[in-house]
């Protein structure tokens, strides 16, 4: 997993509210089991027309916003549990999905897979939306550490929360696994003293 610290980057706006999983990847396109390859289908039948072409005045397809951020509309993820939304969010190019509400198993897929949810206020959002609609090329910036989302231009910040297991990793680059690993000699030794025995 890629270390997270600092962003700054322009935003990509999606007002729409309640954007589910089966929005974000649709089922159809769940068939691969590793995680490479789903951003060409993120959005896909919202990108493309029923005969494939690339409809313009959809925000990820239009020229006039780019970046690493995405901004959403209230109850970002919601739907069934598949992981492969936060797949192909961070295979498309994402690392900061911003919204006022994310859907509980979207933001726990979200952190492991190393794509960090910020969740702020509903006047932060509207007031992010409306800055961007004004001004498309302004740039966010998120602090993980600070755990602090602003607008430098603007001079507006919002502080958010998150889980501190979760920032540690991102923090360091390293998912529940590695972090058990990093630990492992510790583990043995605990062990030791425990009525279980580690496997070898």
């Amino acid at each position: 997993m890629k270390k997270f610290d600092t962003l700054i980057s322009t935003v990509v706006p999606l007002a729409e509210e309640n954007i589910d999983t089966d929005q974000i990847i649709p089922a159809r396109f769940l068939k691969a089991t590793t995680r490479e390859g789903f951003g060409e289908n993120l959005f896909r039948d919202w990108r493309f027309d029923d005969k494939g072409n690339m409809i313009e005045n959809f925000p990820l397809n239009d020229n006039t916003y780019a970046g690493k951020i995405l901004l959403a509309g209230k109850n970002f993820g919601c739907g069934s549990s598949r992981e492969h939304a936060a797949w192909a969010l961070f295979d498309y190019g994402y690392r900061v999905v911003v919204s006022s509400h994310f859907a509980d198993i979207f933001k726990s897929n979200a952190l492991n897979n190393g794509l960090l949810p910020v969740q702020v206020s509903e006047a932060f959002s509207e007031t992010l939306f409306s800055s961007i609609e004004a001004s498309p090329g302004m740039e966010i910036e998120v602090d993980l550490k600070a755990q602090l989302i602003k607008a430098p231009g603007m001079s507006i910040s919002e502080s958010f929360e998150i889980n501190p297991f979760k920032k540690h990793c991102l923090l360091t680059g390293k998912d529940d696994f590695e972090f058990l690993l990093d630990h492992l000699d510790t583990i043995r030794e605990f062990e030791k003293t425990s009525i279980y025995t580690l496997e070898t």
